[in-house]
């Protein structure tokens, strides 16, 4: 087995493992799943937090961008905020589903010079970005408040999931909106060039995320 294979085993089977039970999972269980040795895995990472974070970088972009509306999705920015709540609503009724596995890490983790704890903050600061892009292609006058607002709801809603395990029955898509229509986002406004395929496109999304 080479280096790589046994870092992408280990890191996988990390990034299932604190998903499922939390980072507090041990070295031992870790390196099982993973069918690497502790010998292998010290080789790789200085440290179990090293792990820690690297699983959560490993499992950030596909997390965030699981979350985006097409590039065709109708309905301009607004539509494309709420879709993000409404792919909670589909995911948290899912028995896979344990919350957003970057405050979860983050609320296990207490020391703050841990990381795993930057990994997390910067996920969430894309996610937070990419609330504020849509809220400035939509004319709102606070984009940044509007855009912290949304992430604490999004992150509030997926506790409540997890803590009642349950789904949000549109909750969460509902508390969405009353933010959106407060800051002024009521319309369909199109983002622009989104009809001449000159406007921003998911890879441009994905690079907030």
């Amino acid at each position: 087995m080479d280096v790589t294979d046994t870092r992408d085993r280990l890191l996988d089977a990390a990034a299932d493992l604190f998903y499922r039970e939390g980072v507090s999972v041990g070295v031992e269980a870790l390196t099982r799943a993973a069918g690497v040795s502790k010998r292998s895995m010290y080789q790789l990472f200085g440290s179990k937090d090293e792990v820690v974070a690297a699983a959560l970088d490993r499992i950030g972009p596909g997390f965030n961008a699981s979350l985006l509306p097409a590039d065709d999705l109708p309905g301009g920015p607004r539509e494309r905020v709420l879709h993000v709540f409404r792919v909670l609503d589909e995911v948290a009724v899912e028995p896979g589903f344990h919350g957003c596995p970057f405050v979860a890490a983050s609320i296990e983790i207490k020391a703050p010079d841990h990381p795993a704890r930057a990994v997390a903050l910067r996920y969430k600061d894309r996610l937070t970005a990419f609330f504020r892009h849509e809220a400035t292609v939509g004319g709102v006058a606070d984009p940044e408040r509007l855009a912290r607002q949304l992430t604490m709801t999004f992150d509030g809603a997926s506790a409540w999931a997890v803590m009642h395990g349950g789904g949000l029955d549109g909750e969460g898509v509902r508390m969405a909106e009353a933010l959106l229509d407060a800051a002024g986002l009521t319309g369909n406004r199109e983002r622009p060039g989104s009809h001449e395929g000159t406007g921003p496109s998911r890879a441009e999304d994905q690079q907030l995320l």
